[in-house]
């Protein structure tokens, strides 16, 4: 499989972004996914989850917020991550084929998306997926970047490794609880916030990269049929 590029146009302001489609044949699902704060669409953990994904039957569609696809560091304001998470799953929604819309990401891409779901339900979304879902800062252990999570409407799966330092599952878990049935958290053993495995765990980095694919489609396809 080899991924197709496309183009996102986001809105006058701001102009377009880059996007990459990767479809595989008799996709189940298309997941819209975005990247995390010091990365971009095409880091490795990106591309391999893409990879696991397609192997599994699951369309991607990776997107560039504006200030990667500038090449910038320094994430952009909120309102305009918001309106490149609403263009991108527009532009999944157009290429979705009839297939099942999921949307997220890894870290800030995951929470960004969860923001615009619980600011304006993401047009045909069925639900979310988190690869590490960015509860607080290092070291700042709290539950405020979650405050908003009650007012997302679809199902949502947190993806969470056990060393991760921006979401000690000591929070997350009642976070989750306090969720009630929306919400999935699948934890992978000694990962952390890259879903990186030590040697001294028995697995690799793949192993838990195709860990985390699998959960995604255990999950996915238990998901109820979205309503018109």
């Amino acid at each position: 499989m080899e991924s197709r590029p496309l183009r996102i146009r986001v809105g006058e302001r701001v102009g377009e972004v880059s996007g990459l489609l990767l479809r595989p044949d008799a996709a189940t699902h298309l997941l819209v996914l975005g990247h995390g704060a010091g990365a971009d669409m095409r880091h490795a953990f990106m591309e391999s989850m893409a990879a696991e994904l397609g192997a599994r039957r699951i369309a991607t569609l990776r997107y560039q917020f504006p200030y990667a696809e500038a090449g910038g560091r320094r994430p952009d304001p909120q309102p305009v991550l918001l309106a490149t998470v609403r263009a991108a799953v527009a532009a999944g929604q157009a290429r979705a084929e009839g297939s099942p819309l999921l949307a997220g990401g890894k870290s800030m891409g995951g929470r960004m998306t969860s923001l615009a779901a619980a600011q304006e339900p993401l047009p045909g979304v069925s639900g979310l997926v988190f690869l590490g879902f960015p509860l607080h800062p290092a070291g700042r252990p709290g539950t405020g970047r979650g405050d908003h999570l009650a007012g997302v409407r679809v199902p949502m799966l947190f993806l969470q490794g056990t060393r991760d330092r921006l979401a000690d599952l000591a929070l997350l878990r009642p976070v989750c609880r306090a969720l009630g049935a929306v919400a999935t958290l699948r934890v992978v053993e000694d990962g952390d916030h890259s879903f990186h495995v030590r040697k001294r765990s028995g697995r690799t980095d793949d192993e838990a990269r195709a860990e985390l694919a699998d959960g995604v489609v255990a999950w996915a396809a238990a998901l109820p049929p979205r309503s018109a």
